[in-house]
């Protein structure tokens, strides 16, 4: 019996292999390229296999009759597909959709510099900002370094691709902060409030921005705040010009945590040291307190809550333009409280829902005196001293909110919709020789609805469709906003954008507030044309990017009754604004160096307020360009930055009363010198590479206008028109020294990352 066992086996063998089909065939995508590492198999059972580089594949099966072959891969959608399984072998071929995904989709770039970690087209991020020499640890002057951006020194704001700074408005967590900046005085720029690592995400557009914001005649900066930190943390900050505390709790759980932080400025030293043009008679100093709390309500849920107040106050003299002896001295004091409150969660499997809520409240207290040279102060009747002294107290108030849905389509297809309402109140109350406490006041209720949509026909191709509905009380005026973006891959780096859009804008408060003689305003209006080209890898970012923008409806100043002095405003101003960008960022040229350079080619003309007829305006320069080079020495634990801003000279105008033509003229004007700032700064991280401190130290050294440039901002001119005087930076050179020190966390990683 022994004998037939081989002979059995040899039988049963033959007739397994009979009884099983050899399934074979090719995989392809849309354009007929094979799909490499597709799985196949037969659905509910153990046979299949996994196609090579070519999108070949061969597998055996025992099952029969009809059967669903299962076909997966990354990148694609699943395909399910019926076949009867005859036994032999069944060639059986498909061809697979594209499904985009979020690591190989294109992504919508056009008028659009984006810094987040759930993006993968890292632009700037807290690190980058806080290290680039020059920025003093302020986003916005780090975001000068990026194309678009105009380098202007003597007022706070971006200025982009020829807008003012009102044209470019701030959001944090979805919704519009009215008072980002502090509080400033004429020809003197301020910083922002907020410390760059308040924030995770940040989306800085410099045109063609999302449905989901409005406002902005020209640029949107889009900041998103952190969740729930690592761990319980403290830290202190001391420098010669400021003491800093802080202490972060995150819960047990790791499902809640708060957060306080306090910081005291007093630049008293730091001017004894460096001398200042100005003569500060009132010190700077400033008072500023921060909380938080964030509560994860689900997987997928989280509640943030942030706190700010800042009271600060300083005082100043500089010589009057119209006398040889007289001085203005001018003092500002300000409080500034901002709320926000945000609600994100996931409803069901397709759904999400942002609920967004903030609340501001700004007081300025400004005064000015005439004072003699030996700061006497002098009451004058004549013109024009007459009109220099004054008080001014104003309020800004914004309370507001939104919801924000979003449906999941399919793949990253989504549409999101929702509405906002903000209700402004703004009033002040002015006193000169000539009035007694005039207050005005003026509110408006703001209401938005939105809609967009984005749209992946394939993981090439994809589109932002969107719109917006907005009514002011104020102006008792709607008007519909379309929007549109399209984005085509041409590699796996590579693509290009094209945007489109119309902008509104109210006209800013200080026309409703100064008793102009109002002529219906209406909306400031422009169109964006943009056309983006974008090549991104690990190690480099190349962006080219070209711009046309049409203004329409600009504010427009008069005077009614013969004078200097404006007293009617409408609209019937007008402009564009044209050029190109680019924008190269590469660390992997030079071993352990990050450099970047900007370039931006700006042509504006514009019609509005006491201009006579559309020209340049004096906050735009033809080429402005930027280089910043970092290179981190870890042996030497220390951050080496250098950044170089050059910008050609800007026009000034000397604007007067022409009676003949009851309109004004240009009665002098030219350019400034160019602008030309080289700043550096050193980070040394001695906790670096040690393991036996909970302590991360950080001492930063920087410096700007190391070279001591001229900088001529532009000018003044005196009343009569018989004197001109330059608009200079508070001191040639600026500097900063000072030491901070996180406890509990470590973020050595970060930083070295960061630099490689």
């Amino acid at each position: 019996m022994l004998k037939f066992i081989p002979f059995i086996l040899l039988l049963l063998t033959s007739l397994l292999g009979h009884a099983q089909t050899v399934l074979q065939g090719r995989i392809k995508d849309g354009k007929g390229k094979g799909v490499g590492g597709a799985s196949i198999a037969i659905k509910d059972s153990y046979d299949g296999g996994t196609t090579d580089s070519l999108g070949n594949y061969r597998f055996r099966t025992s099952e029969k009759g009809e059967q669903t072959v299962l076909i997966t891969c990354i990148g694609f959608k699943v395909l399910e597909q019926k076949i009867t399984l005859a036994g032999g072998t069944q060639q059986f071929d498909a061809i697979l959709k594209a499904e985009p995904n979020e690591l190989t989709a294109v992504v919508i770039t056009a008028g659009t510099f984006e810094a987040s970690d759930t993006k993968r087209t890292t632009v700037l991020g807290p690190i980058d900002i806080v290290t680039t020499a020059g920025s003093d640890g302020d986003v916005t002057s780090a975001l000068k370094t990026l194309p678009g951006a105009q380098q202007v020194g003597e007022k706070e704001g971006l200025f982009v691709r020829g807008g003012s700074s009102e044209e470019a408005k701030v959001f944090i967590d979805g919704t519009l902060v009215n008072n980002y900046f502090q509080s400033s005085v004429p020809d003197i720029a301020s910083r922002g409030r907020f410390s760059p690592f308040l924030f995770k995400g940040t989306v800085f557009s410099t045109g063609g921005y999302s449905a989901l914001y409005g406002g902005a005649l020209s640029s949107a900066l889009i900041l998103e705040s952190i969740d729930l930190p690592e761990q319980t943390s403290a830290n202190i900050g001391i420098s010669p010009l400021f003491a800093s505390a802080g202490y972060n709790r995150l819960a047990k759980n790791k499902k809640a945590s708060w957060g306080v932080n306090y910081s005291y400025t007093n630049v008293a030293a730091y001017f004894a040291l460096i001398k200042q043009r100005p003569d500060n008679f009132l010190t700077p100093q400033f008072h500023n307190g921060e909380f938080n709390f964030r509560i994860k309500t689900s997987k997928t849920g989280i509640i943030k809550f942030y706190g700010y107040f800042n009271y600060g106050q300083f005082g100043l003299r500089r010589p009057d333009i119209d006398s040889a002896s007289l001085k203005n001295a001018l003092t500002l004091y300000n409080f500034n409280v901002y709320t926000n409150l945000s609600y994100k969660e996931k409803i069901g499997k397709n759904w999400k829902l942002n609920l967004g809520a903030s609340y501001s409240n700004n007081i300025d207290n400004l005064r000015n005196v005439l004072e003699n040279e030996e700061n006497k102060q002098q009451l004058i009747s004549e013109v024009p001293y007459d009109s220099k002294p004054f008080k001014l107290k104003s309020h800004a108030d914004l309370a507001q909110m939104k919801v924000v849905l979003e449906r999941r389509l399919y793949g990253l297809s989504a549409i999101r919709f929702g509405g906002e309402y903000l209700y402004f109140t703004d009033r002040t109350d002015f006193t000169n020789r000539y009035v007694q406490n005039v207050r005005t006041d003026v509110d408006d209720h703001f209401k938005a609805g939105f809609a967009e949509a984005d749209i992946y026909i394939t993981n090439d191709l994809a589109a932002k469709l969107g719109g917006r509905v907005e009514h002011s009380s104020l102006l008792d005026r709607a008007n519909i906003v379309p929007r549109a973006s399209l984005a085509y891959k041409l590699g796996n780096q590579a693509q290009v954008s094209l945007a489109y859009g119309i902008f509104y804008q109210k006209p800013e408060k200080d026309f409703f507030l100064r008793n102009f003689a109002q002529n219906d305003l209406l909306y400031t209006k422009a169109t964006h044309y943009i056309a983006n080209y974008q090549l991104v890898s690990k190690s480099y970012t190349l962006r080219i990017e070209a711009f046309y923008k049409k203004y329409d409806e600009l504010v427009k100043t008069y005077t009614t009754k013969g004078g200097f002095v404006p007293d009617s405003v409408g609209n019937g101003g007008h402009g564009k604004a044209q050029g190109i960008e680019l924008f190269w960022r590469d660390r992997k040229t030079f071993k352990d160096v990050d450099y970047w350079i900007s370039y931006s080619y700006l042509d504006t003309r514009r019609d509005y307020l006491n201009y006579p007829y559309a020209i340049q305006p004096s906050f735009a320069a033809n080429h402005t360009a930027s280089l910043v080079v970092k290179k981190f020495l870890t042996s030497l634990k220390t951050s080496f930055n250098a950044s170089y801003s050059f910008a050609t000279g800007r026009p000034y105008y000397n604007f007067r009363y022409d009676a003949g033509s009851g309109k004004f003229a240009i009665a002098d004007q030219g350019k400034t010198i160019a602008y030309n700032n080289l700043s550096l700064s050193i980070n040394y991280l001695p906790s670096i590479g040690r393991k036996d401190t909970k302590k991360f130290i950080v001492w930063v050294l920087s410096a700007n206008n190391v070279l001591g440039n001229d900088q001529i901002f532009g000018y003044n001119y005196s009343w009569n028109g018989s004197r001109k005087d330059p608009i200079l930076p508070t001191a040639r050179r600026s500097f900063f020294i000072g030491c901070f020190i996180s406890f509990g966390i470590d973020n050595s990683e970060d930083v070295i990352n960061s630099n490689l």
